[in-house]
């Protein structure tokens, strides 16, 4: 039990005992009483268990290891569907290499992040400045259908193999928690990380004076906004509905896709069967990768039940696909074997090969 739940029950106790004395007419209530045996310290290993962030000093990091050719074949199995072979897909996320080089390497400041910069977009090392921040990520995210999935020593391999992406470390580079830190000297981005804004001011954060002021700057405004970018239509429904998965207080609100096509945010009636099927297909991480109708990073569903049209062993052989995986029949990004139940990969090819109905 939680430090603030003990203190409300202990609080509780001692109005009710309050409440009591004055009823029976004996004056101030006597002090509130301490109850022993109430909770219990958390044991060391419910607190490793919980405390799982790596710092920048890389305190936090457990022991392990993980070479280059190791990291290529967890990331081929489990994240090259999302982000390519050598991290350089732009279907699913932003490109995870490209856009350092040897220059950036040595000074720890990108130049294609400065101004009359040609390169396209930005990439993961272009922008992030510590080694810790990837590590983590990695550890406490991925791979998306199966966040915290990974093994220690593979999540080491998997940063190894990235950082070789970007020539950061060789081939024949093994990561380890003994020499991380010499490795986090090579990031292209390290040093370009600032605290001038004062944003977080303190003893070795930064100097300056966060602005509490807000004073207006009305000069030289802006009389037109352009958008510059916009998430594609096909690309909206990715991961679901996303005002059903976020909270509903605070400043970030989902897109309502359902509303957007007319459609109720959520029925009140029991969902359907296709409903259910639908919403499989989110949890379980297939419109990561299949649009209903376009193409994401494997075919749209759409493009599978055409193809399938017709064929008497439509069914066997997609659930087959499904519980194997593989590559190159929709183009050489591969994709994994899926871990669901036989009545629920049954459920979810008879879905598609129907034309995926929402009702």
């Amino acid at each position: 039990m939680s430090r603030f739940s003990k203190l409300a029950c202990v609080a509780l106790i001692g109005a009710l005992g309050a409440t009591s004395a004055l009823a029976a007419g004996k004056g101030a209530a006597p002090a509130a009483p301490v109850l022993e045996g109430l909770g219990r310290p958390a044991t060391p290993a419910e607190i490793r268990a919980w405390d799982i962030d790596v710092r920048p000093d890389f305190k936090g990091l457990p022991k392990g290891q993980g070479s280059v050719d190791q990291g290529q074949e967890v990331w081929e199995a489990k994240c090259a569907t999302c982000h390519g072979t050598f991290g350089e897909s732009n279907e699913v996320f932003t490109p995870i290499a490209g856009g350092t080089t040897a220059d950036d390497i040595k000074t720890g400041h990108v130049k294609n992040l400065g101004p009359g910069s040609s390169f396209p977009q930005r990439t993961t090392l272009m922008k992030v400045a510590t080694l810790s921040t990837l590590w983590d990520y990695i550890n406490r995210a991925m791979p998306w259908t199966a966040p915290k999935s990974l093994k220690t020593d593979e999540v080491y391999a998997v940063l190894a193999y990235i950082l070789n992406l970007g020539e950061i470390v060789p081939a024949d580079f093994v990561l380890s928690d003994a020499n991380i830190a010499e490795v986090q000297k090579r990031m292209p981005n390290r040093n370009g990380m600032t605290t001038d804004h004062g944003l977080w001011p303190g003893k070795g954060i930064g100097t300056g004076k966060p602005d509490v002021k807000a004073v207006a700057c009305m000069t030289n405004c802006k009389t037109e906004v352009k958008i510059g970018s916009t998430l594609p239509d096909y690309a909206e429904a990715a991961h679901g509905n996303l005002a059903e998965q976020n909270r509903t207080v605070g400043a970030t609100r989902g897109k309502d896709i359902n509303a957007a096509k007319g459609q109720p945010a959520a029925a009140a009636d029991k969902p359907s069967a296709n409903a259910l099927t639908s919403q499989l297909a989110q949890t379980a991480g297939c419109t990561a990768c299949h649009g209903l109708t376009n193409k994401v990073v494997g075919p749209g569903f759409n493009e599978v039940a055409a193809k399938y049209k017709g064929k008497a062993d439509a069914e066997g052989k997609l659930v087959a696909k499904v519980k194997q995986g593989g590559a190159g029949v929709w183009g050489q990004i591969p994709m994994p074997p899926q871990s669901l139940k036989d009545e629920e990969i049954k459920s979810l090819v008879q879905w598609i090969l129907s034309g995926t109905p929402a009702k």
